[in-house]
């Protein structure tokens, strides 16, 4: 049974990130479940640190924005969700091809929803887990 509360495709997540960082990264959706969403970053020169490898920073970005998008659809009409905090571990290093990360719920309560984004390389080797706990708030 599907968790969102709002239509929601690839197409539409892709229209609603345009001109953001998840754009300017290069990060594209690709998937989206009854209960997951799963989008991709390239690792290119906009997404490398100096030494050749994903900047761990666009690896949150991509989890963050995963994280983010789902616990807005997953919202209640009306209902907003922000996010509390964030972690991440990085356990691979890549330097080329695309990363994917795909997220699910752990929790999705009244006031708070916490998500899972585990991140593979194209050979499907984990290399970022990471966590983000979201608020969500009630219209004013």
């Amino acid at each position: 049974m599907p968790i969102w509360q709002h239509p929601i495709s690839v197409e539409e997540l892709t229209r609603t990130s345009l001109d953001t960082a998840a754009s300017h990264l290069g990060i594209e959706f690709v998937e989206v479940g009854d209960d997951f969403i799963r989008a991709r970053v390239p690792v290119d020169a906009r997404t490398r640190q100096p030494f050749g490898l994903l900047h761990g920073g666009v690896s949150v970005v991509l989890a963050e924005t995963l994280g983010s998008v789902a616990a807005n659809y997953a919202c209640p009409a009306g209902h907003q969700a922000v996010g509390l905090d964030i972690n991440a571990n990085h356990l691979r290093g890549v330097k080329s091809g695309w990363v994917t990360g795909t997220t699910r719920p752990i929790h999705l309560g009244r006031t708070t929803q916490v998500w899972q984004i585990d991140m593979v390389n194209e050979a499907g080797d984990l290399t970022c887990v990471s966590r983000i706990t979201m608020a969500i708030l009630a219209p004013k």
